[in-house]
């Protein structure tokens, strides 16, 4: 039996198997209620105006609409919403991104079994729930400097495996700018090649292999 003091959850979770083992959990603790379940990103903010939960638990991406905006456009309406994120990715931007939009914690999906209850009781009560791993994360972020959207779209083509002319050729730009492009790129995330670049971006949650 559910007591008053009952925190109601809703779920946002675009992969089935993954939002049913969420919703177990949460309902296995006496103080917990999931009242409502989303797909994607739209589902999660029509079913918040619709329950008004005490707290979303929201997974960072999905389709439609990514857990980001989603939590920006539920925060922008009702600035005293709780939102926990839960992700798979560590990378330093998609924290940034998940903390900038709103969310109170962020927790990583491989280390839901310990850290899941707790955050939810955290963020639940009002507090931020911010694990050592994914602070030191946002504190090496300090190290980079931005890169210009030009920057980033030249970045996600090295990551199709192209070469600076065809590069050129799919953005209408010379070779020579994108060799420019790519020396700002290597510069601004202290690697030495285009592939390290590559890597790096990738963990950082910069870029996402099409």
């Amino acid at each position: 039996m559910k007591n008053n003091q009952t925190i109601r959850i809703l779920v946002a979770d675009d992969h089935y198997l993954v939002r049913m083992g969420l919703i177990g959990l949460v309902n296995t603790k006496d103080d917990f209620e999931v009242i409502g379940e989303a797909s994607d990103g739209n589902q999660a903010v029509d079913l918040f105006e619709k329950l008004k939960p005490d707290l979303v638990l929201m997974d960072l991406r999905m389709p439609i609409k990514d857990g980001i905006a989603a939590t920006a456009e539920i925060i922008s309406k009702h600035p005293s919403a709780r939102v926990l994120m839960l992700s798979t990715y560590d990378g330093d931007t998609d924290i940034h991104r998940a903390i900038q939009a709103g969310a109170q914690g962020y927790v990583l999906k491989s280390s839901t079994g310990g850290d899941l209850i707790p955050a939810l009781r955290a963020v639940a009560a009002g507090q931020k729930w911010i694990p050592k791993e994914i602070s030191a994360r946002l504190a090496a972020r300090k190290i980079f400097e931005e890169l210009t959207p030009r920057e980033l779209e030249v970045l996600q083509q090295i990551a199709k495996g192209l070469a600076n002319k065809e590069i050129g050729a799919a953005l209408h730009i010379s070779e020579n700018t994108v060799k420019g492009f790519l020396k700002n790129i290597l510069g601004k995330q202290h690697v030495a090649d285009r592939t390290e670049a590559v890597t790096v971006a990738l963990q950082r949650g910069i870029i996402q292999l099409q």
